[in-house]
Order: C-alpha cells, then structure tokens, then sequence
C-alpha cells in the first residue's frame, strides 16, 4: 500500500516539476526580450508553454480518473454507460 502511494505522488510530483519548468521559459522568453541585443524567444516561448501545458493536462486528467473512480465528480464528468439494446 506503501508503495503504490508513493507511485502515485511520482506521478503527480514529476510532471509538476516539468510545469514549474516550463513557467520558467515562458518567463525567461519575455525577460530576455526586454535586453536590445535579444530578439524575442519564440521557441523557448512555445517549448515553455508546451512544457506548462502538458503536464497540467496530465495532472488533471489523473485527478478526474481517480475521481471518476470514487464516484465524486458531477453527472456532466461522468462516463456514459453504453445502452444495451440487443
């Protein structure tokens, strides 16, 4: 049991600390941008984005499943059951 919540605070501690990276290039694009020798940094700003955004993505998604699986999430999140008309 140990072991499997361990698992499960990896798998919300690392794509964290990848988000938190990301924020960290969004920020650095734009401050660099501010120096005249630098033109603005696109692709640290989209690599920064996509490294924010994913990762949140993932967090929540891991968040609704584990709800969904405990019953606690409103009617609309809920997974339709399918109709067994045969």
């Amino acid at each position: 049991m140990v072991f499997q919540k361990i698992i499960a605070l990896l798998i919300m501690v690392i794509p964290a600390a990848i988000a938190m990276y990301g924020i960290k290039l969004i920020r650095d694009a734009f401050f660099y941008s501010a120096s005249p020798d630098v033109g603005f940094l696109w692709g640290k700003l989209i690599l920064g984005i996509l490294a924010f955004a994913i990762p949140v993505w993932f967090i929540a998604g891991f968040i609704l499943h584990h709800e969904r699986k405990k019953n606690r999430v409103q009617p609309r999140f809920m997974v339709p059951e399918p109709d067994d008309e045969d």
